[in-house]
């Protein structure tokens, strides 16, 4: 004997929430569109019969008969690091206030899953997209293509040969930051200093190991190649790195970490070894997220303010999607107010 199956419920309509509220259909969809045609008492009466029906809205249909699009693709690189989550929560917040919706994915630092991923996000038909690349040869061609396709922003990295940029850059000011990380470890008295974690091939791991040797050279002090560890910016890979500091009778007394999330690896590195971090071994590192200050001992690190950050990025993507013909946008934000005294 055969089961039989319930009867499938038919999708609720406007018309369904129009004769439940006893207004027209096409003020539910101006309801629906958030128009300021309508009066706050009606809007109410109407979002009210839309929760009592539990009313799906089918956005993209809906941006098919307007030709347009409310949403915004952002890829990142690791949601695993809590910077790109607090980068993701800013961009977020000010594109919800926009009326947008973000689809998010990561890459993983994988150019192939990176291009999946973007193919993916594109079959959705979004307005623009906000992408911290993968950095690998083929990268640009990839970046090439996508940019001729909707409107992009790039984070923090950018190919090395661009001679036509076709999207908007946000970046931050790297260079300064880890410069500035270093002179703050100098001017504590410390000589034999390491630049610790990330990876060379990497712009903003080239441009803070610039900063470092920069203000080395200024206090007159080589570079030990030797107190150059490299190594993929994750927690756990950084603590087992920590011995590499000690190696071949090395005795340095502090490090410049690529991250925060190096730093905090290599914190637990440290106690591992049985050497305690701001007493025994000064170290900084770069972000400032929201664990550096809770940690123990407090995290010393360049402010980056990822939050703010991102609703900086949501707003440059606003106003390419409203001026789409201006020039290309570069945007440096600063990395000023160091957290350097806790």
């Amino acid at each position: 004997m055969s089961k039989l199956r319930p009867p499938q419920r038919r999708p609720i309509t406007l018309t369904d929430i129009a004769r439940g509220c006893g207004v027209s259909r096409a003020t539910v969809s101006l309801v629906l569109r958030e128009s300021p045609l309508v009066r706050d008492e009606t809007r109410a009466k109407v979002k009210a019969e839309l929760r009592r029906q539990n009313y799906i809205y089918n956005r993209a249909a809906a941006n098919l008969r307007r030709q347009t699009s409310s949403t915004i693709a952002l890829v990142l690189n690791d949601l695993a690091n809590p910077f790109f989550a607090e980068f993701a929560s800013g961009v977020d917040d000010h594109l919800t206030e926009a009326g947008y919706v973000t689809l998010l994915g990561q890459s993983n630092e994988l150019l192939e899953r990176e291009r999946r991923l973007t193919q993916s996000l594109l079959e959705h038909a979004p307005a623009a997209l906000i992408i911290s690349p993968v950095e690998a040869p083929e990268e640009q061609a990839l970046l090439e293509q996508l940019s001729s396709q909707l409107p992009m922003l790039l984070f923090n990295r950018e190919p090395a040969e661009v001679t036509d940029r076709r999207w908007d850059l946000l970046q931050f000011d790297n260079h300064r930051g880890a410069y500035l990380a270093t002179r703050h470890l100098l001017e504590q008295g410390h000589r034999q200093l390491a630049f610790y974690g990330g990876l060379r091939h990497q712009r903003p791991h080239r441009e803070r190991l610039a900063g470092f040797s920069q203000a080395l050279q200024e206090a007159g002090l080589a570079f030990d190649s030797r107190l150059y560890i490299e190594c993929q910016p994750r927690r756990t890979l950084a603590a087992e790195h920590a011995c590499r500091l000690f190696a071949d009778d090395l005795q340095p007394t502090g490090a410049v970490c690529y991250n925060d999330v190096v730093a905090l690896g290599l914190m637990a590195g440290l106690k591992a070894l049985g050497r305690q971090p701001g007493v025994d071994f000064a170290l900084t590192g770069f972000d400032d997220i929201s664990e550096a200050a809770i940690c123990s001992p407090a995290l010393s690190t360049v402010q980056t303010r990822p939050r703010e950050c991102g609703r900086q990025a949501a707003i440059m993507v606003l106003e390419r999607l409203a001026q789409p013909a201006h020039a290309s946008a570069r945007y440096v934000s600063p990395v000023a107010d160091l957290e350097f005294d806790r």
